[in-house]
């Protein structure tokens, strides 16, 4: 529901509007004359005190001087009822009385009055007190606006943050099943990352399998890392032979380097699997090395070849590994946001400790990888990730 108080954009431009409750007409009559003169003040007179709320409702006072001694309905109870209008509850109401009585000035404060005057005052203190409360009134709309425009402004930076994370979730390949079981599982962080992972056959011998990670969040890194993927599943890096992941690193870091890219830069691991060889070629850049657990082992084959980041710096060259892949391996690639977690005791989980939870097969089917992610989630005490997760297995079958 909205804030009937928020003030509309051309509010504040009217000024000081002064709301005068008070059924005997001389009243009316004094203070109009008190206050003009002043062009920056619009005086509205209520004589009828059953009026009162709709009036003030119309006119918008800044300010309410509101007599406390009234046939049909009290000063007071009026007071009451004007703080619980949405759209009259921060008026300040300045109460007017024939009597200089602690007793009542006590009651008045106690039910919502913002001042007390015994009438008639003097002029210049009339104005002055007018002054006063309109201007705290009208400041305190104008923040309560601006809270709103900036509320506003989030929420529409929330959608559309979660616009792009939905969008690049949509570019993530489909569970594969077949010559190779692939299953992932992705967890975006509260704001758009750079994660994004691939894999697809590129010839009926050859798989590729990429994750990449580019620096920072927000739109900035998803754009980027969206860029990639589409020139890795487009083939758009020239005479790049995705055989080679070697080559496929040297050419993102011609295309993608930093400079031009708004100094942004991405981690990547790629790497290549012929089933005819059973072979996996592979290249990294400053990304954590992918897991190999080899059936029946408990301690994984870590495979990387230490290089600087993608697009860090020009002519970097890509050295490529290469491990044999026998039939019921696993193998695991994904992001530093797995592990890159803190205890509650403050320390970062480091890969060392992360890896014994991928020692034992994990159940078949997404299932399997996101208890992976509910675990970390109950180490660090907390389901949301600062960074993005991303988890990608690789099953290779028991006859290859």
């Amino acid at each position: 529901m909205k804030d009937m108080s928020i003030l509309e954009p051309d509010e504040t431009s009217r000024g000081v509007r002064v709301l005068l409750v008070d059924d005997q007409r001389m009243v009316g009559e004094a203070v109009r004359r008190m206050v003009q003169g002043e062009d920056w003040i619009e005086f509205k007179y209520c004589q009828n005190p059953e009026e009162a709320v709709a009036v003030a409702e119309d006119f918008r006072p800044t300010v309410i001087l509101q007599d406390l001694v009234m046939p049909g309905i009290d000063g007071l109870s009026l007071v009451e009822i004007y703080k619980t209008n949405d759209i009259l509850k921060h008026v300040p109401a300045i109460v007017l009385s024939s009597q200089e009585d602690p007793v009542i000035k006590a009651e008045s404060f106690a039910r919502g009055a913002n001042d007390y005057l015994v009438k008639l005052p003097d002029r210049i203190e009339l104005v002055a007190r007018i002054r006063h409360h309109s201007e705290g009134y009208i400041h305190l709309l104008e923040r309560n606006a601006a809270f709103h425009a900036l509320a506003e402004s989030q929420r529409i930076l929330a959608a559309e943050l979660a616009e792009a994370a939905d969008y690049v979730r949509s570019l993530l390949p489909a569970p594969l099943d077949g010559k190779v079981n692939i299953r992932w599982d992705f967890e975006s962080c509260s704001s758009v990352g750079g994660d994004s992972f691939g894999y697809r056959w590129i010839d009926d011998d050859n798989l590729i399998i990429y994750v990449l990670d580019v620096c920072g969040h927000g739109v900035g890194a998803a754009l980027l890392s969206v860029s990639v993927m589409n020139a890795l599943s487009g083939n758009t890096l020239g005479e790049a032979d995705f055989r080679h992941p070697g080559e496929v690193l040297r050419r993102l870091n011609e295309v993608f380097e930093m400079e031009r890219h708004n100094n942004m830069y991405f981690t990547m691991w790629f790497g290549v699997y012929n089933r005819q060889s059973q072979q996996l070629r592979f290249a990294s850049g400053g990304h954590p090395p992918a897991l190999l657990f080899k059936d029946g082992q408990t301690d994984p084959v870590r495979l990387v070849t230490p290089a600087l980041p993608i697009g860090t710096m020009p002519g970097l060259v890509f050295k490529e590994g290469e491990v044999h892949i026998d039939a019921s391996d696993r193998l695991y690639v994904y992001s530093d946001g797995v592990y890159e977690i803190r205890y509650e005791d403050g320390h970062e989980m480091t890969l060392d400790e992360f890896i014994p939870l991928l020692s034992k097969p994990l159940d078949t089917g997404v299932d399997g990888l996101m208890s992976i992610r509910e675990t970390v989630a109950k180490i660090q005490n907390s389901e949301i990730f600062e960074d993005d997760f991303s988890l990608v297995e690789i099953r290779f079958p028991v006859c290859l």
